[in-house]
């Protein structure tokens, strides 16, 4: 599906701003923060404000195209994966991040302890450790 197919059939107006951020997030496959969406956004269009891209970000992940994960200690971030209900690994060292599948069964993936009356639909988590470049550099010193 097309980006402005995308928009559209989430009853967003297409723009320009709209279709340079979806291809971004598309085109990179990360998970990246707002200031190196707006670099690459610029690299396709003319200009574009770091405020314009927050409010582009804000639509696309209210209307399910994009999700935003906020790791502690780091800016918050985007990516395209969506509604799959996945998980992320960070890097305490560069600060890296990868999707880590859910582990076991079916979403929400984890059984709280309790429920406190709520229906349980999603669960975030985020593991931390060290990534293989980082271990390396460590054994290095």
């Amino acid at each position: 599906m097309s980006g402005e197919e995308l928009l559209r059939s989430r009853g967003l107006r297409v723009t320009r701003q709209r279709l340079a951020v979806l291809d971004v997030l598309d085109s990179d496959h990360g998970h990246l923060d707002v200031e190196q969406i707006t670099a690459k956004v610029r690299g396709r269009l003319d200009s574009v404000s770091v405020q314009a891209v927050y409010d582009v970000l804000g639509a696309l992940s209210r209307a399910g195209l994009a999700r935003r994960i906020e790791p502690a200690g780091g800016p918050a971030r985007f990516e395209r994966r969506t509604g799959d209900n996945h998980h992320h690994i960070v890097c305490r060292g560069c600060g890296e991040i990868a999707d880590v599948d859910c582990a076991v069964g079916a979403a929400p993936c984890l059984n709280p302890s309790q429920l406190h009356g709520y229906e349980l639909d999603e669960a975030e988590v985020t593991f931390w450790g060290l990534c293989a470049g980082c271990q390396a550099r460590r054994a290095e010193d």
